[in-house]
């Protein structure tokens, strides 16, 4: 095929694809359509030769020894020795043997086969550079227009070159897209399905998300002055974020909040108001864990093994556990550990100060 060089170096400039790779996607197109032809149990190589810009076809025959029956049953896949040797002297069992094969005289069929192929393997070329390059941006904020919501409310994206799809169970409770709305989500994972093409799913309920849109709200996140140590969320109920600070002149809660709480209520609007709690991170358990009970005030904590057991005054524990339970149930998940809470003056308390086991109270607290 004429001027086959001056195609590759057209489709690779225009989809912003290498040249090797297009080359080598177009002699895939050349040999599936002569297995199609001709016979997809046939040997066949292309060859691209630079000067004149041509593409040849050969198929490939093996000599084996002239007793060999593959040479009778198969002649297309096995030539004789002795045969072979008629055509190139110097050839020993075991070589190949190649012939020309035109599918421009194989007609039409052939030529509409041929540009299938090729399209067919350019478009998979062109999937896997996608695929490559959003698998780095995983886990990162992804923006794009909503073009359409399916009746089981899977809203899908315009992203760029792709599509993207939030399933409804990775969209926020109660709230919804319309046709026009620019979305964002964190993006979850790329995939390649053979009836849709590439595609990424995304998903706005991971706490990574909240992560996410902070570093973009705080600049000290940003800049590595606060760091974000645990996230822990309800989504569209509330959240709880601890933060560190790498900066004694920089206070981490307050750098999140910032000034009359701008910061903070910006990341809870994208998240249709759900509440964020900002905490100070403590690498000791004890400090972690009374804490992350905010707003209660906390007595005392003892952790035993996976479990930590809160002393707190009888007027602070519906406090702790907010409503439907939804404080101690983040406190749980932000510090890992399984919290159990004890009345200060209760019988259970009063046992437990008896106890030799060390705890953490309230004046320790303050020495942090």
């Amino acid at each position: 095929m004429e001027k086959i060089m001056d195609i590759i170096e057209s489709i690779a400039h225009e989809k912003g694809l290498s040249v090797e790779k297009v080359t080598e996607a177009i002699k895939k197109a050349f040999v599936n359509t002569a297995k199609r032809l001709l016979g997809e149990d046939l040997e066949f190589e292309a060859e691209l030769d630079e000067k004149s810009k041509k593409m040849a076809i050969y198929q490939k025959v093996q000599v084996v020894e002239d007793e060999d029956e593959r040479a009778q049953t198969e002649p297309q896949r096995y030539i004789k020795l002795s045969e072979a040797k008629e055509i190139d002297p110097d050839v020993e069992v075991g070589d190949e043997l190649r012939y020309p094969v035109e599918l421009e005289k194989l007609g039409r069929t052939a030529a509409m086969r041929l540009h299938n192929e090729i399209e067919y393997h350019i478009q998979r070329l062109i999937e896997e550079q996608l695929f490559e390059k959003y698998k780095q941006r995983v886990g990162t904020i992804i923006s794009g227009t909503v073009t359409r919501v399916d009746e089981d409310e899977n809203t899908y994206v315009e992203i760029d070159e792709v599509k993207g799809v939030l399933p409804r169970r990775y969209r926020i409770k109660g709230e919804s897209f319309k046709v026009g709305d620019v979305l964002k989500a964190i993006l979850r994972r790329v995939v390649i399905d053979k009836v849709y093409g590439i595609y990424l799913e995304l998903s706005r309920t991971t706490p990574k998300f909240l992560e996410e849109l902070l570093k973009l709200e705080v600049p000290e996140i940003k800049d590595g002055l606060v760091t974000i140590e645990k996230v822990a969320r309800i989504p569209g109920e509330r959240a709880k974020v601890a933060v560190s600070s790498h900066s004694p002149k920089i206070d981490p809660v307050g750098a999140c909040v910032g000034v009359k709480g701008v910061r903070i209520n910006a990341v809870s609007k994208e998240l249709k108001g759900e509440n964020i709690d900002c905490i100070e991170y403590s690498p000791v358990p004890e400090i972690f864990v009374a804490r992350s009970l905010s707003p209660a005030i906390i007595t005392s904590v003892k952790i035993e093994g996976d479990k930590a057991i809160v002393t707190l005054p009888p007027d602070q524990k519906s406090k702790a556990i907010g409503k439907n339970g939804i404080n101690i149930r983040l406190a749980s998940m932000l510090t890992g550990y399984e919290i159990e809470l004890v009345e200060k003056g209760s019988a259970i308390e009063q046992k437990q100060e008896e106890s030799q086991e060390p705890k953490i109270t309230l004046a320790d607290l303050f020495k942090d």
